[in-house]
């Protein structure tokens, strides 16, 4: 799949390691979108010849959110699901954890970094849009030249393009807190409630006038409507000393559609995305004028990190192992390289993890790596190197199942059994979490993990039934 893969232990090493091989390697940190684009051929070397991995997950301290005065950092390991369940986050810039959320599912949102997603650059991304919005600045570093600073408008180039040479690293993102005077919101749309590409995105971000109801600033940006993600000047400029009243809710959304030049696609018409934008950005001001842009946000996210930390590097286990061991399932095994996780534990006799769609979608090959619930399938396997990795087969200890699987088993909820397994781990991980958990959260917990015989309902009530149980002891 890729040439090679270096997994360095400081960022002066990876430094020293972009610089040497420039075009000829990327660098890693969630992959979710990059194993996909390397084994698709999209990624690779200026040649021809198969790209080469560095991955950062080994460096301490590059998955930091830390607060200087009124500014807030993230380092290029932060996950979306960090951002989700931190409370700087949450509290001084509540549109970028939004979107977040909105990001594919659970063990998804485990891998992918926030970094990440900006150095894709697609017009699609959501947390861009957010970012965008707050006026984001990233620095990046190289070996030769250190850092530079600039705003993340001026980092994105194009289509997927950003202003990155061949020797730097992205090394961290930064954006101003939000002031109490100051409130945002995040609203996406796509086909279908998760695991979505946006067919339309917006974030709107309103100051208010001390002791006023007159807007000081405005900031709205869009996403999945132009070659890269956009600012609406002309809305935010007519909103800048106007109540939000309906007639300016109104006005200013109808004048933002003028910054969007949407595409036909499978996925919708321009002239629908160009409504759409109209639509949400009205509700997003209307929001925000009520009070309301935190509204279903849960209290309690579902995460699937159990008892982990949600961040990498996690500890090694304590057993000692070879360079090219993993501790799967309480046991040292050697893992083959050059591919994913999915295909390195099936070679290696663990036939319980499926591939179901071999691109992250199905949750059909989930996993605990570290303790965290993730896709084998867009995971290298090297990664899990030093680590602890469960798979489906050490759930149980041979002599009882897991009350997870007991229980699929008293409620019919087991059909094909192809996905099943992915299920099983979503939900053990969740009962972890949860030791009792409601509908909703196992619904959340779920937006992963896709059952082609449709028979979600035995499932869901397969793990309240294991809930319950557990709770009654």
């Amino acid at each position: 799949m890729y040439a090679f893969y270096h997994s360095p232990h400081t960022l002066e090493a990876a430094l020293a390691l972009r610089a040497q091989y420039q075009d000829r390697a990327r660098i890693i940190a969630g992959g979710t979108d990059l194993l996909l684009e390397i084994e698709r051929g999209v990624r690779h070397a200026p040649d021809g010849s198969p790209i080469g991995v560095i991955d950062l997950t080994r460096i301490p301290g590059l998955a930091d959110i830390w607060t200087e005065g009124d500014v807030i950092h993230l380092g290029p390991l932060v996950t979306h699901n960090q951002c989700v369940a931190s409370p700087i986050i949450v509290e001084q810039a509540f549109p970028l954890a939004r979107a977040c959320w909105e990001v594919g599912a659970p063990q998804i949102r485990n891998r992918a970094t926030v970094a990440g997603n900006v150095i894709t650059a697609s017009p699609a991304n959501d947390t861009i849009v957010p970012l965008l919005a707050l006026d984001a600045q990233v620095t990046v570093a190289s070996a030769a030249r250190g850092e530079r600073t600039l705003p993340l408008v001026r980092f994105l180039t194009g289509m997927r393009r950003v202003d990155l040479a061949a020797d730097e690293i992205l090394t961290r993102i930064t954006l101003p807190a939000l002031p109490p005077n100051r409130r945002g919101v995040f609203i996406k749309l796509g086909l279908r409630r998760a695991q979505a590409i946006s067919l339309v995105s917006v974030c709107v971000v309103v100051g208010v006038q001390p002791g006023a109801a007159v807007v000081e600033e405005a900031a709205i940006s869009l996403g999945a409507v132009a070659p890269i993600i956009v600012r609406a000047y002309a809305a935010e400029e007519f909103l800048k000393g106007k109540p939000l009243e309906s007639f300016v809710i109104a006005e200013a959304a109808r004048r933002a559609v003028d910054a969007a030049s949407p595409i036909d696609d499978i996925r919708g018409a321009a002239a629908y995305r160009r409504s759409m934008v109209e639509t949400l950005v009205a509700r997003a001001l209307v929001q925000i004028a009520a009070g309301e842009e935190r509204r279903g946000w849960p209290a309690q996210p579902v995460l699937l990190w159990g008892e982990a930390t949600g961040q990498w590097p996690a500890p090694a286990p304590a057993t000692a192992l070879a360079a090219d061991e993993a501790l799967v399932n309480g046991h040292a095994v050697r893992l083959p390289g050059g591919m994913s996780l999915l295909d390195a534990l099936r070679q290696t006799g663990f036939a319980g993890v499926k591939e179901g769609c071999a691109e992250g979608e199905c949750g059909a090959c989930t996993v605990f790596l570290d303790g965290m619930a993730i896709m084998a399938c867009v995971t290298p396997a090297e990664r899990a190197w030093g680590s602890a990795c469960t798979t489906i087969e050490g759930l149980s200890d041979g002599r009882q199942l897991h009350p997870v699987q007991a229980a699929l088993v008293q409620s019919g909820g087991v059909q094909c059994g192809y996905c099943t397994p992915g299920f099983v781990m979503s939900a053990a991980k969740l009962l972890e979490e949860r030791p009792n958990p409601s509908y909703g959260e196992a619904q959340e917990a779920f937006t992963g993990n896709f059952c082609r015989c449709t028979g979600y309902q035995k499932i869901l009530d397969a793990v309240l039934m294991a809930g319950q149980a557990r709770g009654a002891r």
